[in-house]
């Protein structure tokens, strides 16, 4: 009896070890996976493109969230020629989240007049079979960007490759509660929460206006065009090995006395102190659909 206990923990200590040790996601994945839903839009437009790459739950927002199966199944055809180019991209250590963001330009019309210039934003999720499907898509416009964009592509840290959490749903309330608490501050002071809740690396994608990185850009764009933003949370995710994160809802953003609706979508990242900070944040005017 001893000899077969003696053997079920070496078991135990052998599978361990080679989980600890299993190689964390590439990148390469996520930004694959994008520039394949690129070439599915490029062959087929845009409605087959995006019911070729849908999660059974993706959302897109047209204005308000609506699955992709339901809004694509329900036109005859999507017009118009898109193109995106991935230049921000991170995964998860497990690799089930991911996401990608960058320039878009979508032209329906033969002069260049025609073409419109905007951002994306793409969160994929790992569906059961491990392939990542898109989960959520959501763009700004803004006029011709003068500068190209930097490519920022990391790879996620291999010391986080963990076993599933067997209580998913407590992963999630996690995200919520945090995306609540950032909604919470952003009444109290629309800067102090940017300042509290920002990663240094933090994107912020606003309408009308070229990507902005960085906290202290972020912050002097916020307090520059004076805003004041009221958000409330709809849903939110977590990856399975506690390192990335998506959020997203509904904002008013006030400035002078004009006050307008909006989507927005977050993506967390947890830090060394295991604090969630915000990677990137896009806004996406509602009136504007």
């Amino acid at each position: 009896m001893k000899k077969i206990l003696s053997a079920a923990v070496i078991l135990i200590g052998v599978s361990t070890a080679t989980f600890a040790q299993k190689k964390a996601a590439e990148v390469k994945t996520v930004v694959d996976a994008e520039e394949n839903f690129n070439k599915i839009v490029a062959r087929k437009g845009i409605k087959d493109g995006f019911l070729a790459v849908a999660d059974v739950e993706g959302i897109v927002f047209k204005p308000d969230a609506v699955k992709i199966v339901d809004f694509y199944a329900n036109i005859a055809k999507q017009p118009g020629v898109l193109k995106s180019e991935p230049k921000f991209a991170r995964i998860s250590a497990n690799g089930d989240l991911g996401f990608t963001a960058g320039p878009y330009t979508y032209q329906n019309g033969k002069k260049e007049e025609d073409k419109v210039y905007g951002e994306y934003v793409s969160v994929w999720r790992a569906d059961t079979e491990g392939k990542l499907k898109l989960l959520l898509n959501l763009g700004i416009q803004h006029p011709e960007p003068e500068k190209e964009v930097t490519i920022d592509f990391k790879e996620p840290d291999s010391a986080k490759v963990i076993a599933a959490s067997k209580d998913p749903f407590n992963g999630k309330k996690i995200i919520i509660d945090t995306d609540k608490s950032f909604n919470a501050a952003l009444t109290r002071s629309t800067v102090g929460s940017y300042k509290e809740f920002l990663s240094p690396e933090g994107r912020y994608y606003f309408p009308g206006f070229e990507p902005m990185t960085g906290t202290d850009r972020i912050m002097r764009f916020v307090a520059n065009e004076a805003i004041s933003i009221t958000a409330e949370t709809t849903n939110a995710g977590r990856s399975t090995s506690n390192d990335l994160a998506y959020s997203y809802g509904k904002a008013r953003i006030k400035k002078g006395n004009i006050v307008s609706s909006f989507n927005y979508v977050r993506i967390w990242e947890i830090d060394k102190d295991f604090k969630w900070n915000i990677l990137l944040e896009i806004f996406s005017a509602v009136e504007n659909e």
